[in-house]
């Protein structure tokens, strides 16, 4: 299923997207006390064995184990979407201790990571989703966060194998005082849902476009 989205269009996701984490980031700095700064350098439409393949590698450049934590949501409205946020295993430990601080041990800390990540999960995949409701004016409601650690094809797959969607992958950067951590969000869309995506964008275009 090929994508295709003018550069208008791809730009206005960006910013939105871009706007949304930054209100996730104002969230996060007031959980961890320091400075959190998050942007989405770039989206891409991709294949779920495209999306499954760009992690297994962003995961291998990077010395990391192939494990992944998610968390997924699943958001309806003005479009149907499950929405996932994915960082490397090793990384969400580190995230989930700035959270709780240095001094809770390596055991509690992993008891803690499902709770302290359905956290961050909720707080980033709902900022993304809730700017992009205000920016459409519409209604998107999300489901209660689904936590899973697994490789990246088993994580893009637990919301079940549909052979007509598409995957709109977020490259986040996060990026705290002494820590730099790639992430990703993903949004699996099938045929509808992405027609209403474009269909939202080129309204929001035409609003702005109007205003000038």
């Amino acid at each position: 299923m090929k994508v295709e989205l003018s550069e208008l269009e791809h730009d206005a996701l960006v910013e939105i997207f871009n706007i949304g984490v930054g209100q996730a980031a104002a969230s996060m700095s007031a959980i961890v006390s320091e400075e959190v700064t998050m942007s989405v350098p770039s989206i891409s439409f991709l294949s779920r064995a495209e999306a499954a393949q760009l992690l297994a590698d962003a995961h291998r450049a990077g010395g990391g184990s192939e494990r992944i934590c998610g968390v997924s949501q699943h958001f309806d409205g003005a479009f149907q979407t499950e929405a996932i946020l994915m960082f490397p295993e090793d990384k969400s430990l580190e995230i989930v201790r700035l959270m709780v601080g240095e001094a809770v041990p390596l055991q509690a800390l992993s008891e803690m990571e499902q709770e302290a990540m359905s956290e961050i999960g909720n707080i980033i995949l709902n900022s993304c989703v809730g700017t992009l409701a205000n920016i459409f004016q519409q209604e998107l409601t999300g489901s209660l966060p689904v936590y899973h650690v697994g490789t990246s094809d088993e994580i893009l797959s637990a919301s079940g194998q549909r052979a007509d969607t598409v995957v709109l992958m977020l490259h986040i950067d996060f990026i705290l005082e002494k820590h730099q951590i790639h992430g990703y969000v993903a949004f699996i869309l099938d045929v509808s849902a992405l027609h209403d995506l474009k269909q939202q964008i080129n309204l929001y275009l035409a609003r702005a476009m109007g205003q000038h």
